[in-house]
């Protein structure tokens, strides 16, 4: 999947040639790994540029994000860096982790968010902002699912105020499939960041000819096969992530962005190419 590459519906000019992608592990790939991209992941924000340097190999993109982030760090430690880049587009996906956090309040996170994006706007940068996904087809998830709608009524007000550009994963009914997801099930995997690569340039009107892909078919299993799976996964992936957060440390601690620096985009070879 990672090989299909191919050129833009048509060739049009664009008015950025500064990329800038702020957030979380959602941002920075986790999911869909790659060997040959920066740290290992590709992820959407790196599917989106390599369309936009079909349209103009000028493109410059740096990736601030680090997965685990709360909207606090990554205001203290993204958004500053950002601005020194000087973006002409910034991707802002934050406050995931927190708004899932139990206690926590979305009015609270989107005041964060209009924060950042105020400075961001001070750029004269086009910011593209994101809502959360529906969790209402995941068990664990499902008793969020007001929060999440609540955070995403404040991220299409802030957009509205600041003139920012939304992209609707709520919208996404592929989303709610679980073959778009990694087997973490919290992240998605690399047919979920392709679905969101083609969300991103649609919401920016920007000509690509990423076509919608079919996922794999589902496997038939059995209520005790689901069931052992269920508890396999909980065992393995949501106990540690309860654990990190009642210790108050995360999956991102101690790494950096795996793109600080604005630069090139190297595209993937056409499919049948080498």
């Amino acid at each position: 999947m990672s090989g299909q590459q191919r050129a833009p519906e048509r060739r049009v000019e664009l008015p950025w040639t500064r990329f800038v992608a702020l957030g979380d592990s959602f941002t920075e790939g986790v999911g869909d790994p790659d060997p040959g991209s920066p740290g290992g992941l590709r992820g959407w924000a790196d599917r989106f540029a390599e369309v936009l340097s079909e349209h103009d190999e000028r493109l410059a993109y740096a990736n601030l994000a680090v997965r685990g982030k709360l909207i606090a760090q990554i205001s203290d430690e993204q958004l500053a860096p950002a601005l020194e880049l000087q973006p002409d587009l910034v991707s802002l996906c934050a406050g995931g982790n927190d708004v899932i956090r139990p206690g926590s309040d979305p009015d609270e996170v989107a005041l964060q968010l209009e924060y950042m994006v105020r400075k961001l706007e001070t750029t004269g940068a086009t910011v593209l902002l994101f809502t959360g996904v529906d969790t209402g087809f995941q068990p664990v998830f499902r008793s969020i699912r007001g929060k999440v709608a609540i955070y995403n009524e404040n991220v299409r007000k802030v957009a509205q105020r600041h003139d920012c550009v939304v992209v609707d994963q709520w919208a996404l009914e592929e989303l709610q499939d679980s073959r778009y997801w990694d087997g973490d099930r919290l992240h998605l995997n690399a047919l979920g960041h392709h679905t969101i690569a083609r969300a991103a340039l649609d919401a920016l009107n920007v000509p690509h000819g990423l076509e919608p892909l079919d996922p794999p078919p589902l496997p038939a299993r059995s209520w005790r096969e689901a069931r052992k799976d269920d508890a396999l996964w909980a065992r393995e992936h949501l106990a540690p992530w309860v654990v990190r957060r009642l210790k108050g440390v995360s999956s991102g601690d101690g790494l950096g962005p795996k793109r600080p620096s604005p630069a090139s985009v190297h595209l993937p070879p056409q499919a049948g190419e080498g």
